[in-house]
């Protein structure tokens, strides 16, 4: 259907050479628009916290579909959304299989409505559970996803 890309660039930029176990977790991402953007470790994994880091992204990621998903499926279904804002977090822990793994994605969405185009509250939450549903990310990853409204 689509192909998807991102280049990804790293090099030993230190004159550690001679202790292998430090080198830089900094790295670069490079997408097929041409945007870049710079990504290390996590702070805990000895990256830079200035920088995204891959478990970040696929939060952002899982955020940005269910996001992209419930524009469609609210605008599709009659209603006019206006903002929406999500404050996501994921959850870092030892899988089923005891390795570690992004366990579980809380969404936070908040979302402002024309006045005469509002969901109601059991509205609201089948719109969410049909994002959920079309989502690709979502699709794509064992990862369980929680939407706290």
């Amino acid at each position: 259907m689509a192909a998807h890309t991102a280049a990804l660039n790293w090099d030993r930029t230190d004159d550690h050479e001679s202790n292998l176990l430090i080198y830089s977790r900094n790295h670069t991402w490079t997408f097929d628009n041409g945007h870049s953007m710079a990504a290390s470790s996590a702070p805990e994994f000895k990256g830079d916290p200035s920088c995204v880091d891959p478990e970040e992204a696929l939060v952002a990621a899982i955020a940005s579909c269910h996001m992209l998903s419930f524009l469609w499926v609210a605008v599709n279904d009659g209603f006019c959304p206006l903002h929406y804002e999500d404050n996501a977090s994921g959850l870092l822990k030892k899988n089923k299989d005891g390795k570690l793994a992004i366990t579980e994605v809380t969404l936070h969405p908040q979302t402002t409505w024309r006045s005469d185009a509002e969901p109601s509250a059991a509205e609201l939450e089948e719109l969410h559970h049909k994002a959920h549903e079309w989502c690709f990310i979502a699709n794509s990853v064992n990862t369980e996803i929680k939407v706290a409204l």
